[in-house]
């Protein structure tokens, strides 16, 4: 099986390079299973019920998120009906949604996603090693190919994640940070890891916004608002080759698509 996993969309930039070019990538790579951290997908922030289900027509398999999924309130009552789109797992109990997913792909059999939020220089939330935990022993009752997002702020807790993981999933992949980071690869256990798999969206931008906006909060220090960018629209992230039967990864590749 092979997998690709989607750094996170941002804006409508972002949608439109995946309606462009999705569908030819998976084509063209043998990609059997599309997941995609989308919680900017909206404006920027966020991410409705209509672009949801937008990104799944565009073959998207699996959306994952982050702390901006709670931007679009009317996200909400979606989250708690819907079986392809999930939220951080370790947010307390109460909140709406799921953090863990198992869908099935056609031909391949079924895979599982969990979607994870760091703590560090972020929410003070559940521990998230401590739920993985947890999810990851419901989800191998029923497939041994489990992909997990960990977005976090921190290099260190998702190196952390990537090792404390090694062996018990396919794959640890790192999003929320916007930057594509050098370091894929196959730990000892046999699970894929990268810090961070990219973004999707404008990349004449400071991570998606209009670099002059930023450059000018970073100056003066006062508030302004962060409009999206709109050119060098790439989409980024990474592919992942798997052994069903272990649940193991065999290969880690960045990809890096141009409009």
């Amino acid at each position: 099986m092979r997998v690709l996993f989607i750094g996170d969309i941002v804006g409508e930039a972002g949608r439109e390079i995946v309606r462009k070019k999705l569908r030819d990538l998976r084509q063209e790579k043998k990609i059997d299973a599309v997941i995609a951290n989308a919680e900017n997908a909206a404006g920027g922030s966020g991410i409705t019920q209509r672009i949801a289900e937008e990104l799944k027509e565009f073959g998207v398999d699996v959306i994952t998120s982050g702390d901006h999924i709670w931007k679009k309130r009317e996200i909400y009552d979606f989250l708690t009906r819907s079986d392809f789109v999930v939220r951080p797992a370790n947010y307390p109990v109460g909140a709406p949604g799921r953090g863990a997913t198992i869908v099935e792909i056609k031909g391949k059999g079924q895979i599982g996603v969990l979607n994870l939020m760091g703590r560090v220089f972020m929410e003070a939330l559940d521990c998230p090693f401590r739920k993985a935990e947890k999810e990851i022993t419901e989800l191998r009752k029923k497939t041994a190919v489990i992909l997990v997002d960990m977005h976090a702020e921190a290099t260190s807790e998702k190196v952390a994640m990537g090792w404390f993981l090694d062996g018990k999933v396919t794959g640890v992949v790192g999003t929320h940070t916007h930057i594509q980071t050098a370091d894929e690869k196959i730990l000892p256990g046999g699970t894929a890891y990268i810090t961070d798999c990219g973004m999707t969206g404008p990349y004449d931008s400071v991570i998606g916004r209009k670099k002059e906006l930023i450059i000018e909060r970073f100056l003066t220090q006062l508030p302004n608002k962060f409009e999206v960018a709109d050119r060098d629209i790439q989409m980024h992230g990474v592919m992942i080759d798997v052994d069903t039967s272990s649940g193991k990864a065999t290969a880690v590749k960045r990809v890096q698509v141009k409009e």
